[in-house]
């Protein structure tokens, strides 16, 4: 039989579960089947087994179902991606697991079976499968950022509560021992009350800054266009767009800024007394189409961006300004830095200041120190406080696995939706400023002053038309029930 017969066959496949426990009841009345009688030493029996999916397994999707397939106790036993050539790998690496084009299809078929599910598709479509799984009762793994806006941020942190699933969004960062580090460090007062940050990347490291995608390209066979597209409104196919550089445009990604921040500032977020922001401006690398003529690219991330925000914080202490920069661009180099010194790392930085002093962090938190260096040699560091989760950064897959086993409630995750929810939300407020920004129209650029941000009614207070990049609207077909 051809492996496209059989993927369509797969609703013929039994449960799992249902095959052991009636295998267990017909034996003669045995209610308790020892594990050495299952399978020997080692054999870990069903109902310690987390039985899997993946929903986009190419690229990044890959790297994540190897993730969670190398866990102890997890087997994958589905796989689901709209691009049959991107999909290859994991095919491979996972021959038992029966192959989906439509999430929706493998959903329905697979549910009874599954215990939990990774979401590695572009951002746009993170929420719609995501959602659908936490409401049959699935335990998800969703890549960072969370969701494409801020509607669909605050729509699955509810959906996490209410259906009471176990949840990770995946900035593995959030799992390693540096953040950890720096949080028992903060906590100990080693810099004071902290007022400023800086943070920093390299990317984007695909093209931003251009005009729409034109032409008319055929669809390679591997590739179901229509699944691929989702929730947006439908175009063409354009290479331009698939496989990678999705990222870049508005319609599916969400540029520099939701590609990394939620990996550099995680310490920020985690250590921090902030939830949400109070204000955000921006400025974007202006792009000319002629002589002093500004072009008009509004689906096109611009090249680099500067996104100040001003927190207040939840103790009442004041608060905390955070500066953002892309593209390149980076801070001014602390004074306490030696000319010579590491600013951060190749993927960017972030720079706590504090009222007695400064910390400097590469990306999720990595090589963190006090500034000047010297005083590396010189302090007296608090004692671990904070527990470490088993293998650290390379620990986030299991960490999420291990909590889904133990139950919501039981386990705990380093990145649950209550919090990188509030923190994905966060970071795409920097998202509706910077498309504030290149709006055009009537006299001179509408949209390029300080936006006001009610949080708990997730509006723009003081521009309107900031508000369309809150919540997108949705493809006929694809709306986004909660």
């Amino acid at each position: 039989m051809s492996r496209s017969k059989k993927n369509q066959q797969s609703g013929n496949s039994a449960s799992r579960r249902s095959f052991i426990r009636n295998a267990a009841f017909i034996a003669s009345g045995i209610t308790i089947v020892p594990r050495f009688v299952l399978g020997g030493k080692g054999f870990i029996p069903p109902s310690d087994t987390f039985y899997a999916a993946g929903i986009g397994v190419g690229g990044k999707g890959e790297v994540d179902m190897k993730g969670i397939g190398d866990c102890k106790n997890a087997k994958v036993i589905a796989l689901c991606d709209v691009d049959d050539k991107s999909a290859e790998k994991s095919v491979k690496r996972f021959p038992g697991a029966t192959y989906y084009k439509d999430w929706r299809i493998m959903l329905d078929k697979e549910g009874k079976n599954l215990d939990g599910v990774s979401v590695t598709t572009p951002d746009h479509m993170h929420a719609h499968p995501a959602l659908r799984a936490m409401s049959m009762g699935k335990h998800v793994y969703v890549q960072k950022p969370l969701t494409h806006n801020i509607y669909e941020a605050r729509l699955l942190t509810q959906a996490a509560e209410k259906y009471k699933v176990v949840t990770q969004m995946g900035n593995q960062g959030g799992s390693g021992d540096d953040v950890r580090t720096v949080k028992e460090w903060v906590d100990a007062g080693m810099i004071g009350d902290v007022t400023r940050v800086h943070s920093w990347t390299n990317r984007p490291v695909w093209p931003q800054g251009l005009p729409t995608p034109k032409g008319k390209f055929d669809i390679p066979k591997a590739l179901n266009w229509d699944l691929w597209i989702g929730c947006a409104d439908f175009v063409d196919y354009n290479p331009a767009y698939h496989p990678f550089n999705w990222r870049g445009w508005w319609p599916y990604g969400t540029g520099a800024l939701g590609d990394m921040a939620c990996h550099i500032l995680d310490p920020f977020f985690r250590i921090l007394p902030v939830k949400y922001a109070s204000d955000v401006e921006c400025s974007a690398s202006t792009i000319w189409s002629d002589f002093f003529v500004e072009a008009d690219y509004p689906d096109s991330c611009p090249p680099s961006s500067i996104i100040h925000f001003t927190f207040p914080r939840t103790d009442g202490k004041g608060d905390i300004r955070l500066t953002w920069m892309d593209g390149g661009l980076r801070p001014e180099r602390p004074l306490e830095l030696l000319p010579d010194e590491e600013m951060g790392d190749v993927d960017g930085g972030l720079i706590m200041e504090g009222t007695k002093g400064k910390i400097i962090t590469g990306m999720w938190g990595r090589k963190p120190r006090l500034l000047p260096s010297s005083r590396m040699k010189t302090e007296t560091f608090p004692a671990e406080t904070i527990p470490r989760i088993a293998k650290g950064v390379d620990g986030h897959y299991a960490n999420w696995v291990d909590a889904a086993m133990a139950g919501y409630g039981k386990g705990v995750p380093s990145s649950p939706f209550n919090y990188s929810g509030p923190f994905t939300e966060a970071i795409l407020l920097g998202n509706v400023a910077l498309r504030a920004y290149q709006i055009k129209g009537g006299k001179g650029y509408p949209g390029r002053k300080k936006l006001l941000w009610d949080a708990e009614n997730m509006k723009v207070t003081n521009f309107d038309e900031a508000n369309q990049f809150v919540k997108r609207t949705y493809r006929k077909g694809w709306e986004l029930v909660g």
